[in-house]
């Protein structure tokens, strides 16, 4: 190859974004290809070599609900305003099973992809959308158990179910949120991979998912209800047993997550110049 040739070669140089923008939705929609192939990739590999497949899915948080209304329904008999615990039980945890699943594997998602950041650009926030997206699969496939109880307790559907995709987005913001945060601290903060599990099983405590939030005394409640998992929970709860729905509780988890959401983007976008540098 002679030196024009070489000199007439266009060079394409990748500069980071200015300006307030903290999300560049062309720039994924330019990679949304991309974005596909790695989330089915996701699930693919989640499944890959085992004998049960996509049963694993409902049997994980099956398990959990068997064990949930042993321990706390039959046992210990806490509260659950007058719904069957398997069924009060059933409708929060799969929620949650998506949500800490989703966030844990968020937070390790730039880790796991390291050996793609160095070798070629696409936009880095693909990585930890791509765990959130690709868990709604096992989301929807357990949500087989929920309608199972709904059908064997024959409760009668209300307008709180037209609400349903409005809480599925609050779950979704939740799970996307903290693992922007997580993700990119993990880069530099490798505790973040020890500390989940812990945090993970503390969190399911804060929620109300064996315990009802009617037991938590009148002077708490505002506190508690800034807790968006909590206004996930309770949002289910409404939308799929008719219960009335519970505003007070939503509303200011509704604001937290937004701002989890925007801040973990903010985040993201700042610490994404020196992925590759410091991983």
């Amino acid at each position: 190859m002679n030196k024009s040739s070489e000199i007439n070669t266009p060079i394409n140089i990748i500069k980071p974004r200015s300006g307030w923008q903290i999300i560049d939705f062309k720039e994924l929609k330019e990679y949304r290809d991309l974005f596909y192939f790695l989330v089915w990739r996701d699930v693919k590999v989640l499944y890959a070599q085992t004998i049960l497949g996509f049963s694993w899915a409902i049997l994980q948080p099956l398990i959990q609900v068997l064990i949930f209304t042993i321990v706390f329904g039959k046992v210990a008999k806490l509260p659950t305003d007058g719904i069957p615990y398997i069924l009060f039980s059933t409708v929060a945890i799969i929620p949650w099973t998506y949500m800490s699943q989703a966030m844990t594997q968020s937070s390790q998602s730039l880790i796991s992809g390291q050996h793609m950041l160095g070798k070629v650009y696409f936009p880095r926030l693909i990585f930890p959308l791509t765990s959130v997206l690709a868990k709604l699969v096992d989301f929807g496939i357990s949500m087989l158990i929920i309608l199972g109880a709904i059908l064997y307790y024959r409760v009668v559907p209300t307008w709180n179910l037209l609400l349903f995709p409005l809480f599925v987005m609050l779950m979704v913001s939740i799970s996307a949120g903290v693992g922007m945060w997580l993700s990119a601290m993990a880069i530099r903060f490798r505790d973040v991979k020890h500390a989940m599990p812990f945090a993970v099983r503390m969190l399911m405590y804060t929620a109300p998912i064996v315990y009802s939030a009617s037991s938590i005394p009148e002077t708490y409640r505002i506190i508690y209800s800034l807790n968006p998992i909590v206004g996930v929970i309770e949002g289910y709860r409404a939308c799929l047993l008719g219960t009335p729905m519970p505003w007070p509780y939503i509303w200011p988890g509704m604001i937290t997550a937004a701002l989890l959401l925007i801040s973990g983007a903010f985040y993201f976008k700042r610490m994404e110049r020196v992925f590759v540098d410091v991983i």
